[in-house]
């Protein structure tokens, strides 16, 4: 996987798991506050798409993962 296969995996990962965590419906339900990391998450995502750069690919592709196109 490249880079940017791993940033959108993961972000889809923390905004379900955050979801489920924040919604009162939700089985595993904890606080209402994981809506917030979900507003977060999303915020990142919004801000890389206008911007370009993303923190967690800057990390992943020192880590060693592959530059994506």
């Amino acid at each position: 996987m490249t880079s940017w296969q791993i940033v959108r995996v993961v972000a889809g990962t923390f905004i379900l798991l955050s979801l489920a965590l924040g919604i009162p419906g939700s089985p595993i339900f904890v606080s209402q506050w994981w809506l917030a990391f979900t507003a977060f998450v999303g915020a990142n995502l919004l801000q890389s798409g206008f911007t370009n750069w993303c923190m967690m690919e800057t990390i992943l592709r020192k880590l060693g993962a592959r530059r994506g196109c």
